[in-house]
């Protein structure tokens, strides 16, 4: 019977994984199968790939064809390179040391590219973070500049209105001392007022005792004014 390498398909919607498997070409894609080879994810990166490089160099030897994707599959992991290698020392052209040593070279070398890819993918995910994370710094450093500048303005309006309150407190303290000074003020005038009337009552009597002794002496001064004139007319 006609066998075939090919995937069949597994996980869910979106999402899917694959299984490495020789079947029967006659049987469904995800029916029955001789024997599983290996497992394939596209959903990480690189992508996951297990095979077991040996049983299907047996099934290439018996005749077995891998699908496109199978065959590049079986390539990246050696399997063609090393069916071809058994080929050569069927042939006579290749020891068997010879072959095992080439192919563990292909190896140590496929191992080391794939080792570098991933590197370079983690230093590709890492300078991708550090761009994101000074992003979002700045994005950050803005939002609290913006913060900021929107609550300068009702600082201002609140030290405006603490200013304006301890103004409104200082007069509300003056007002009242202003007041008690006042009643003070008419208390004294209203206790020197008496006084004032009693000096003004003591000096009148004074005033008009001196006006009436100096009457007398104001009379006979103008007498004698008249009589001088009196006298200058006769002569």
């Amino acid at each position: 019977m006609p066998v075939k390498i090919r995937l069949q398909r597994h996980g869910k919607k979106g999402k899917p994984f694959y299984w490495i498997v020789a079947a029967d070409s006659r049987s469904k894609r995800d029916g029955k199968f001789l024997e599983k080879l290996g497992i394939y994810n596209p959903n990480t990166n690189p992508a996951t790939v297990e095979l077991k490089v040996d049983n299907s160099v047996t099934w290439l030897q018996n005749g077995a064809q891998p699908t496109d994707t199978a065959r590049a599959i079986l390539s990246y992991k050696g399997a063609l390179l090393k069916h071809h290698l058994l080929g050569g020392v069927r042939k006579g052209a290749l020891t068997e040391e010879q072959a095992e040593e080439k192919f563990n070279a292909w190896l140590a070398e496929k191992e080391k590219s794939v080792a570098d890819k991933i590197s370079g993918l983690d230093k590709v995910k890492a300078e991708a973070r550090a761009k994101a994370l000074e992003a979002e710094k700045e994005v950050n450093e803005k939002r609290a500049l913006a913060a900021v500048e929107a609550e300068a303005p009702e600082a201002e309006e609140a030290t405006e209105e603490v200013e304006a309150a301890a103004e409104e407190t200082a007069v509300a303290e003056e007002a009242p001392a202003t007041e008690e000074a006042a009643p003070e003020a008419e208390v004294e005038a209203k206790e020197e007022a008496p006084a004032a009337e009693e000096a003004a009552v003591e000096e009148t009597p004074k005033a008009e005792a001196e006006a009436k002794e100096e009457a007398p002496a104001v009379e006979e001064a103008a007498a004698d004014a008249k009589e001088a004139e009196a006298t200058t007319e006769e002569e």
